[in-house]
């Protein structure tokens, strides 16, 4: 343990860095976060550093459909999450007082076929930075973003921020490795250092790799007739989802916060897979009803007797997730956080963009 600092806790570097007034780095940000997350720091007055991979470069739809791609104050930058001496020279050369760490390698179920590039982005990833910091500018402030796929097979309903970790994917163990080093930093060298554990946050910028975009797609192509059929595996597993543009809200207070700590984000309400097709269904005005057992279950429109959607055992995890939902009890007595927009409001959010998006055949 360093002699700067207490056995436990936190305390603020005594070392003093310059920084450039109001500026952040934000990891990853042609991803749904951050590009939400880059919105919000540029209407807060922010410098925002944004870090893409070369092979994200064609990713940049999210930020021009938030109309921020061509913003002054914000600099994009080629980074390798991978490489400490490239996290050393972007804070050395950007001065940034706030480190947003959002990139990761995020599906999970790619995640089982790439564990090593998998753990070297989202877990060694996180500690290049986590040393950058320590070695350039100890008084800038980290965030790390942990996940609630760190839960797994959980052992707490709800799950909340002493809900011990069992993860179940490849993914959820680099996270839980980020999340830990994120804590030890902190304790051991002073480092501001905050995760916050985000429950699934969905919007119209999710990609559609990910199941609830892959749903409110693929619904709005059904709708639209250039889909049959949607095809789905574990419609059983229940998660908790919100809205991305409120959690990113969330980060950014978590670093302004009087010290650092972990909080969960979450909307305190769990649906299944199915409960989320129905919803994104009756947002299109179908009427889902559900029929047969595990792989044989589709799910048919009451007026037209279509069979709208189905199950495909391709689709089944090696290890799933079966129940996910938070308490963010923490995060609103302290941080002044709560989500607002429900369930019903996400689905019609997501399935009216990927209408539009549909129509003029741009789908991304």
């Amino acid at each position: 343990m360093h002699d700067d600092f207490p056995a436990s806790g936190w305390a603020a570097p005594r070392k003093e860095v310059l920084f450039v007034s109001k500026s952040a780095i934000v990891t990853g940000i042609t991803g749904q976060d951050g590009a939400y997350l880059a919105e919000l720091l540029l209407d807060k007055g922010y410098t925002v550093f944004g870090t893409y991979r070369r092979t994200s470069s064609v990713n940049f739809w999210r930020i021009e459909e938030l109309g921020i791609a061509s913003h002054p104050n914000l600099q994009l930058v080629e980074y390798d999450l991978t490489d400490l001496s490239a996290s050393i020279r972007l804070l050395q050369t950007t001065a940034a007082s706030e480190v947003y760490n959002l990139a990761a390698q995020s599906f999970v179920g790619v995640s089982f076929d790439q564990p090593v590039t998998t753990g070297e982005i989202t877990g060694l990833g996180a500690v290049n930075l986590l040393e950058a910091i320590r070695i350039v500018n100890p008084q800038a402030r980290f965030y790390q973003a942990s996940t609630s796929e760190m839960f797994g097979k959980v052992q707490q309903i709800p799950q909340t921020e002493a809900t011990p970790f069992y993860p179940r994917s490849p993914y959820g163990v680099a996270k839980l490795y980020a999340h830990w080093m994120t804590i030890n930093y902190r304790e051991s060298y002073g480092i501001f250092g905050t995760s916050g554990i985000l429950f699934n946050h969905e919007s119209p910028l999710r990609g559609r790799e990910f199941l609830t975009r892959k749903v409110t797609d693929s619904m709005a192509k059904i709708r639209l007739g250039k889909l049959d059929v949607l095809e789905l595996g574990n419609l059983d597993a229940r998660r908790d989802w919100g809205f991305a543009k409120e959690y990113v809200e969330g980060m950014w207070r978590m670093l302004q916060a009087e010290k650092p700590d972990t909080y969960v984000l979450a909307t305190n309400r769990t649906e299944t897979v199915r409960d989320f097709v129905s919803l994104t269904a009756k947002a299109l005005d179908y009427d889902l009803q559900w029929e047969g057992r595990e792989d044989k279950e589709i799910g048919i429109d009451r007026v037209s007797g279509r069979t709208l959607v189905r199950v495909n055992p391709k689709f089944y995890r090696p290890a799933e997730v079966d129940l996910l939902i938070g308490d963010a009890a923490k995060a609103r007595d302290e941080l002044g956080w709560e989500a607002k927009t429900t369930l019903e409001q996400l689905c019609q959010m997501m399935v009216d963009a990927d209408i539009r998006r549909n129509e003029r055949g741009s789908s991304f």
